[in-house]
């Protein structure tokens, strides 16, 4: 059974070891200011002169003269290989959502499997922060206030349906597939509505809407709570 690490009422930065984008921490922050590590992003926020508060994962790539520069309570490791840090991480926390920077960029393989981690059904959802898009699990109905002609993209995980407002090219009636018609490339005609049949669709939409995803996020956890 996985083991909670960190739990709190308000939204949490999760900081990787992979390639942060131009102005990623300080913008997650401002809206998630208790910031949380999964291994090797340890080093990366040390160097941005921040101190996370806790240190989720397999350590094997947290070198030494960063453990000496962390509490022994900040770390928290999680011996198994079956899964990202970036995963276990996630099942650590529970919070209203993360706002995760450093698992972008760079490494291709790194990105698939950020990407296969957002739609594994953790409690706490999570955005993944590019340099200029997010892209979040669209398990709820999302509304955001996208401006015409901005690039609204669903990229299926698994085959899946839903419907859309505001959308040049309606997704309505489609069954999109990783493997058959995608949704990527649609543009916003205006503000949007995003409503998924089912679980398997990531959206990437343009980053500035980050609060805007972030708000319509933390409401759906809370609407979750109260059902459960």
């Amino acid at each position: 059974m996985d083991r909670l690490i960190v739990e709190a009422p308000e939204p949490i930065t999760l900081i990787g070891g992979g390639e942060i984008a131009t102005g990623a921490l300080a913008e997650a922050l401002a809206l998630a200011p208790k910031l949380v590590a999964a291994d090797g992003g340890a080093a990366a926020a040390l160097a941005a002169g921040y101190r996370p508060q806790a240190v989720i994962g397999d350590f094997d790539s947290l070198s030494e003269d960063v453990r000496a520069q962390l509490p022994p309570e900040a770390l928290h490791p999680v011996a198994e290989q079956d899964s990202t840090d970036f995963d276990k991480a996630l099942r650590s926390i529970a919070a209203p959502a993360v706002l995760a920077v450093g698992f972008l960029g760079a490494r291709v393989d790194h990105q698939l499997a950020a990407f296969s981690t957002l739609v594994q059904g953790h409690q706490t959802p999570c955005v993944l922060i590019g340099e200029t898009e997010v892209i979040f699990h669209l398990t709820h109905e999302v509304a955001l206030p996208a401006r015409a002609g901005e690039v609204i993209s669903l990229f299926p995980m698994q085959e899946a349906t839903g419907r859309s407002e505001g959308l040049e090219w309606p997704v309505e009636g489609l069954v999109m597939s990783p493997m058959g018609r995608i949704g990527t490339s649609n543009r916003a005609l205006g503000p949007v509505r995003l409503l998924p049949d089912g679980p398997g669709l990531l959206a990437i939409v343009p980053r500035r809407l980050l609060a805007e995803v972030l708000r319509a996020l933390r409401l759906d956890f809370r609407k979750d709570l109260r059902r459960g």
